[in-house]
């Protein structure tokens, strides 16, 4: 199992491309900026922030569904933020 220093994981404001299904010959491509994750019933999805194909300079959310994914290309990656508050402060309750 790699240390958590040498695990991949999808960064907020991380450039990425991905490729996700749309039709069953066709695949969706999705370039654009990560802004986190979503909730979607039982499911997970992650949140890009994409130009909008209506207008110009103005952004909206995708919500990819995670099994729908089927490629991630990282464009441009951006190191993880830690998060000092929660470093050595983690109570659990029995």
């Amino acid at each position: 199992m790699p240390k958590r220093d040498d695990a991949i994981i999808l960064t907020e404001g991380s450039e990425y491309r991905i490729k996700s299904l749309e039709a069953r010959d066709k695949p969706m491509e999705t370039t654009g900026v990560f802004k986190g994750y979503a909730a979607i019933a039982h499911d997970t999805a992650i949140v890009m922030e994409i130009k909008s194909p209506v207008g110009e300079h103005k952004t909206m959310l995708r919500l990819i569904p995670s099994h729908m994914i089927t490629s991630i290309d990282v464009l441009k990656a951006k190191k993880e933020k830690k998060d000092k508050s929660q470093e050595g402060d983690t109570v659990y309750f029995g």
